[in-house]
């Protein structure tokens, strides 16, 4: 199983993290082994302080796993390293049938923008991004030359995914 890689990008409120979401629990229903990758542009904890791995983190520990019978958990903590790239996270990643990446504007993987009306920027990014190959809105796209589906059309939008990328033929 290789990991087939497609992303979501757009502007603040665009609308990514729903899209993200939502195409996640379609490819899941059809049986697709699916990751996720999301970059976040500030700082940002999934930890609580008072917690043990906290403590450890706290105390200056680079790497901390959480594990328990459900799930596990590991946490990097960059202490003056760069931020990794794209395909050093991807590498560390569990095979899976597809990985869903959400944001990462500037990387070369195939992707969709989401666009809204309430989003923060309005400015097309596939003008100047040859590897967005589709768009997805809640209002008219007169004149883009990109395919362009409808936000809430998440069937289409997965079935677009899965062609090209591979998954399906």
């Amino acid at each position: 199983m290789t990991n087939r890689v497609f992303g979501i990008t757009g502007w603040k409120n665009s609308g990514k993290t729903t899209l993200t979401e939502r195409l996640v629990s379609e490819l899941v229903r059809r049986g697709r082994r699916v990751s996720t990758v999301k970059h976040a542009h500030h700082e940002f904890d999934i930890d609580k302080e008072g917690t043990d791995s906290f403590r450890h983190r706290q105390a200056g520990a680079t790497e901390v796993a959480i594990v328990s019978g459900r799930r596990w958990a590991l946490m990097h903590e960059l202490r003056g390293e760069q931020e990794p790239t794209l395909e050093q996270v991807l590498a560390r990643l569990a095979p899976a049938d597809i990985v869903i990446v959400e944001g990462y504007k500037r990387e070369g993987h195939r992707k969709i923008e989401a666009r809204r009306r309430d989003a923060k920027e309005h400015a097309p990014l596939s003008a100047n991004d040859p590897n967005i190959v589709a768009v997805a809105a809640d209002y008219p796209q007169e004149g883009e030359a990109l395919p362009v589906f409808d936000l809430d059309d998440i069937a289409s939008i997965a079935d677009f995914i899965e062609r090209t990328t591979g998954i399906t033929v």
